[in-house]
Parts: C-alpha cells; sequence; structure tokens
C-alpha cells in the first residue's frame, strides 16, 4: 500500500509539472530506434565489426580496386597514343570536324548532310628510303652537339635522345612499309645485312657513326642490349599474333621499329666491342635462346662482322656455332650460320686478318671446343651425312688453321696443345674412319707442341690401346711428313721404347683377353717399325755427314798445290772429327 500511495504522489506531481499533459511513449518503437550504450563507445558485435564501421573494409578495398583500374586506364591510353601519335591526332581531328559538322545550321539533317560529305583522300604511303631522304645532315649534327652539350655526363640519355631523333624521323613510315619480320624470315643474308641501312645518305651515316665514336663502350653496350631486347620483344609479339593468341600485346610502333634497327646497326658497326661485351649473356640467358631467335642473332653478328671481322669470327664461333650443330639444330639454322660464315670468308682480306688476329682479348676466336664441334660437323658417319656437311668441309680446313694457328713451341700454342689433346683422342673411333684420321692428325700435331704431350699418352696408351693403334697407323703411313714436325724426334724415341715396354707387360698378363691382346701384337709392330725408321735416319744422316766432309777435304786438296802445307787442325775444327759423329 505504502508503494502504491508514492507512486500515486509521484504520478500527480508529474501531471503538475507537465500541466495535464501526458507524453505519449511507443515502448517498441524506442527500443528499435535506441542505439545500444557502451562506456568505451566502440561496442564490439558478433561478427567482429566495430559499429558504424562493418563496411569500412569493403569500400576501401572497392576505392584500391577502383584506383588501379583508373591507372591501368591511363598508363593503357599512355601507351597507346605514344605508339600511335598520328592515329591519335588524326582522330582528335576527325572529332573536331564531325562535332562542327554535326551543328547544322541550316536545318539540314544528319542523313543528308552525309550524302554530301565526300570521301577523305587517303595518305600516301611513306617508304623508309622517302623518310631517310629529309634527313638533313646539317640539322642532325646540331642536334647531336646540342644533346652532347646538354646532357655532358649522361651518355645513356644521349644515346636515347639520339634514337629519339631518328624515331621521329621515320615517324610517318607504317609497319607495312618495313615488315622486318616476314623479310628476316624468307630473305637469304646477304639481303638483310644492310637493312635498313642502305636507305641512309652517306653524309648522315657518318656524321651518326662519328658521334658514337665518343660514347662510352659501356653505354654503349647497356644501349645495344636494350635494342635487342626491343627487337626480342617485337617478334615475340608477332608470333603471338601470327598463333591467333588472344592476348593482347602491345607492339612498338613502326617508327620505333626502323629507328631501333638502324641506330643498333650503326652503333655496332661503329663499336662491335659494344656486342662482344655481351657474349656471356646472350650465351646464357633463355631470352635469346631458340630457333626463332636465330635471324635476328644473324643480323646482329652481321653488323659487328661489318666493323671488325674478328669480333664477328667470335661471336659466330660462340654463338651461331652451337646453334648449327648442336641437337635441336635444322636445315633453317645451319643454313643462316653457313650463309653468315661463308660471307665472312668469301672477303679478300678475310683470312689474312683472322690469322693474324687468332687470339683476341686472350681468347682464340677458335677454341678447342668449337674444333672438335667443327670436326664433328665436317667428318659424320657415312649414314648421317646430310646437305650442309658439303659446305662444313669447304669451310673446315681454313676453321682448323685457325683454331692451331700460333708461333710452334710458344707457351701460348703449349697449352692450346694440352688443351686440344685429350679432345683429339677421344674423337678417335673405329666405327667412323675419317673421323679418326683427322683427330690422329691433330692428336700428333699436339705432340709437336708440347713433350707433355707424349707423357700423357703413355699414361692412356694400354687404356685407350684401339685409339692408340689408329695414332701409330697414322704416323707409319704419313712418316715422311709428321716427322719433319716432330723433329726432334728424341721424345718420340723414348716414348716408343716406352709403349714396347708396356706392350711386353700386358702380353705376359695372363687377364688380358683375345681382342686386347691382337691389338696389343699390332700396336707392337707399329712401335717396332718406327723405332727401325728412326734408327735409319740417324744412320743416314751420319752418313750424310761423313759425305759431306770428304767433299770439304777434296775441295780443299784441289785448292792447295802443296798437301804438305795443309793445316790439319783447322781442317778437324771446320768439318768435325768422324769420331764426333
Amino acid at each position: 500500500m505504502e508503494e502504491s500511495s508514492a507512486n500515486y504522489v509521484e504520478a500527480v506531481e508529474n501531471s503538475q509539472s507537465n500541466h495535464g499533459w501526458q507524453k505519449v511513449v511507443y515502448h517498441k518503437r524506442q527500443r528499435k530506434s535506441k542505439p545500444e550504450n557502451s562506456t568505451s563507445g566502440d561496442t564490439i558485435r558478433a561478427n567482429g565489426d566495430k559499429a558504424g564501421n562493418v563496411f569500412r573494409s569493403v569500400e576501401q578495398h572497392a576505392e584500391e580496386r577502383r584506383k588501379r583500374v583508373v591507372e591501368a586506364q591511363k598508363a593503357s591510353l599512355q601507351a597507346e597514343f605514344l605508339a600511335k601519335p598520328a592515329a591519335a591526332a588524326a582522330a582528335g581531328t576527325s572529332d573536331e570536324d564531325s562535332d562542327a559538322e554535326n551543328s547544322h545550321p541550316n536545318g539540314a539533317t544528319a542523313a543528308e548532310e552525309k550524302k554530301m560529305k565526300q570521301k577523305k583522300a587517303k595518305k600516301p604511303k611513306v617508304t623508309v628510303a622517302e623518310a631517310a631522304s629529309k634527313i638533313d645532315p646539317s640539322n642532325l649534327s646540331a642536334f647531336l652537339v646540342d644533346i652532347s652539350g646538354s646532357y655532358q655526363n649522361a651518355p645513356d640519355i644521349q644515346l636515347m635522345r639520339f634514337a629519339d631523333y631518328y624515331a621521329r624521323a621515320f615517324s610517318a613510315v607504317s609497319s607495312s612499309q618495313f615488315p622486318w619480320t616476314k623479310m628476316f624470315k624468307e630473305s637469304p643474308v646477304s639481303k638483310i645485312v644492310d637493312v635498313p641501312l642502305n636507305s641512309i645518305a652517306e653524309d648522315v651515316y657518318k656524321t651518326s657513326v662519328d658521334w658514337i665514336g665518343h660514347i662510352p663502350i659501356d653505354a654503349l653496350s647497356d644501349f645495344v642490349l636494350w635494342g635487342l631486347d626491343s627487337i626480342i620483344a617485337d617478334l615475340v609479339a608477332h608470333q603471338g599474333t601470327a598463333k591467333g593468341s588472344k592476348k593482347s600485346t602491345q607492339q612498338p610502333s613502326s617508327k620505333a621499329q626502323v629507328a631501333i634497327f638502324l641506330v643498333l646497326a650503326m652503333v655496332l658497326r661503329r663499336k662491335p666491342d659494344a656486342l662482344f661485351n655481351l657474349l656471356q649473356t646472350l650465351k646464357t640467358s633463355s631470352k635469346y635462346q631458340g630457333q626463332d631467335k636465330l635471324p635476328v642473332l644473324v643480323w646482329v653478328i652481321a653488323q659487328a662482322c661489318q666493323g671488325d671481322i674478328a669480333v664477328g669470327m667470335a661471336l659466330w664461333v660462340q654463338i651461331l656455332l652451337p646453334l648449327a650443330v648442336g641437337k635441336s639444330s635444322n636445315p633453317h639454322s645451319r643454313d643462316l650460320a653457313l650463309q653468315l660464315l661463308e660471307r665472312i670468308l668469301s672477303s679478300p682480306k678475310a683470312k689474312p686478318v683472322l690469322l693474324n688476329g687468332a687470339v683476341r682479348k686472350g681468347e682464340r676466336l677458335v677454341p678447342p671446343a668449337a674444333l672438335d664441334l667443327l670436326m664433328q660437323a665436317t667428318f659424320p658417319s657415312s649414314s648421317a651425312r646430310i646437305k650442309a656437311t658439303e659446305r662444313f668441309e669447304s669451310v673446315y680446313p681454313f676453321l682448323k688453321e685457325l683454331a692451331l694457328a700460333g708461333s710452334p713451341g710458344s707457351k701460348a700454342m703449349k697449352q692450346v696443345a694440352m688443351q686440344i689433346f685429350p679432345m683429339s683422342f677421344s674423337a678417335i673411333s673405329k666405327n667412323n674412319p675419317e673421323l679418326s684420321g683427322e683427330a690422329a692428325g691433330i692428336f700428333i700435331w699436339c705432340l709437336s707442341q708440347n713433350s707433355e704431350c707424349y707423357k700423357h699418352w703413355e699414361k692412356v696408351y694400354l687404356e685407350q690401346i684401339d685409339r692408340s693403334v689408329v695414332v701409330l697407323t697414322k704416323l707409319s703411313e704419313e712418316w715422311k711428313q709428321h716427322s719433319t714436325r716432330l723433329a726432334p724426334l728424341e721424345n718420340m724415341r723414348l716414348t716408343l721404347k716406352n709403349l714396347r715396354l708396356k706392350n711386353e707387360q700386358a702380353l705376359n698378363d695372363a687377364e688380358s683377353g683375345a681382342d686386347r691382346i691382337g691389338l696389343i701384337k699390332d700396336a707392337d709392330k707399329l712401335c717396332k717399325a718406327l723405332l727401325a725408321r728412326l734408327t735409319s735416319r740417324g744412320g743416314c744422316v751420319k752418313t750424310s755427314l761423313l759425305i759431306t766432309l770428304a767433299v770439304g777435304v777434296a775441295v780443299y786438296a784441289v785448292a792447295s798445290t802443296n798437301p804438305d802445307s795443309w793445316d790439319w787442325e783447322k781442317l778437324s775444327v771446320l768439318f768435325g772429327s768422324p769420331q764426333s759423329i
């Protein structure tokens, strides 16, 4: 009762304070709209999001995604504009004309206006030669002076500005006027070597290469690598289009293609070492591997050949030879590589120049490993001969001479002999007589250059008795030819004696098989015959010396009328005593 009375009194007081009015409250609606109270003000909901921030992460991801899309579109538009500035400008002009034509002050309809509109005349196609003819040498010279002063300490920027000059000069040339991929694929090497330099005036070319000559070699190498990468990227883009790839690949503009080829050719002809310095990169990077890259590599090496034939030969041996004779080679790759080699050797001064520069910067133009590849390609088995074999046979003699060129007996040649020795010995095979004969001849050459090769032969003699028999047979059949190269013959005499001792020990070995015993007996017969020739050669030398002494004495007797006045001591000193012989 007391609680009811208290409530009644409170209600009366409230009524009096509100002057008899009461506020109607819908408790259910109030509960829905009233926010939940929290002591911290950041009540955590069951799903882990704070109050009022449920969609914040979603909105942030959406905003970031939108920014990326906008940036990608912007970059695409910029690239498209850079690639086709002429098309973009033409499109802008067309839009303006269209807007002007769509305003019809006389009330003519769009259909009537379209009928009255005449077709626009097509722009004439500009060839590479026509664009090249418009290059002013004096303007080019002034431009080069300007960039050399403005970017004195930045040769890489100078080169890019230089390339940009030619890019603007050929901006009107369309890709149809320079279909380089088709040209390189279908044309012989002789037709593509001078493309596109054959369109440039001589004074323009001279101005350019003279300026290139002052650029540091490191900057030129970086520029060559950039240019080569651009050409490879364009090649890959064309291949993707030809195969019907759905993936859109941006291709360089036609003006960039012409300019890159042109500037790259001038750099390589003026400074071939810019490409030679990239040799290891070209050999090891997968970007430049594959038969599809071969025409491009042939073209760049051909440019280097025009500047330095020795650099061109070194690049051919190191890059193109493995592609021509390797496991992945095919008739097309062999033909391209041989075309360039034949072009190099066709120059009248090529062979003497290459022989004089057989060693370049401590490296041989034709190293031992390359000689082995050439020997295998030139002397295949009778069943493995191909069309290119005859072409290898025609160039092999000079390449072999180049591989073995040097001062006989010098320290450098001794090292070369030690490198070639095991390769030549391993190439001897009973299944290929021609290859075995050639390899045995090179083996004997190694003996003539380094006496250490005799010792190595003795170590492997019995292990490789079949190959040793081939070498001994070669020596026996061509003794007159090889004996002069092997002189003095003391090392050969000692080695043959040691080989005979090894034969005797092996024949007494009960574990030797019948075939092996037969080979050892054949080798021993050859050793014995060669030792007999060496002995007879010594006797012939003594006989010739005695005859020379007798003739000398006779001449002296005729010249002197009084034999008693002869000075026998002087004669003995002059001709030597018989005992000393």
